[in-house]
């Protein structure tokens, strides 16, 4: 059952423009991993947090550094939640998460969808 959805663009250049200016922001809102990567990849994993947060339903509180999109074994996104996000994640009966990162035209986009059980799977907690 789909939980939850979510979907943000991230303008490669203003994104360059932004870490230029304040290149403190990096460390704030990516792992070391995901800082390392070019910006069109940072540009993407920042996009990709803004999509979690939707398909979590946005609420106050999530910490950046709480979810960190990495690369499976199979060359495909994925991401990785703990502390705060984990927690919301828990809390709405999110099972497994799923990642698309797309670039282009001077664009980057994320597509998340957030996954639970079933109507017909057992509720957990009684």
């Amino acid at each position: 059952m789909i939980v939850g959805i979510g979907v943000d663009v991230c303008s490669v250049e203003r994104w360059e423009s932004m870490i230029q200016r304040r290149p403190g922001v990096v460390a704030r809102l990516l792992h070391p991993g995901e800082a390392a990567r070019n910006p069109t990849s940072q540009a993407a994993r920042f996009a990709a947090k803004e999509a979690l947060a939707k398909a979590l339903g946005a609420p106050l509180g999530l910490g950046w550094l709480d979810a960190e999109v990495t690369v499976a074994p199979s060359g495909e996104p994925a991401i990785t939640v703990r502390g705060s996000v984990a927690a919301r994640a828990a809390q709405l009966g999110v099972t497994s998460i799923h990642l698309s990162l797309s670039h282009d035209a001077g664009l980057a986009m994320a597509f998340v969808v957030c996954e639970g059980p079933g109507p017909d799977s057992p509720r957990r907690g009684g």
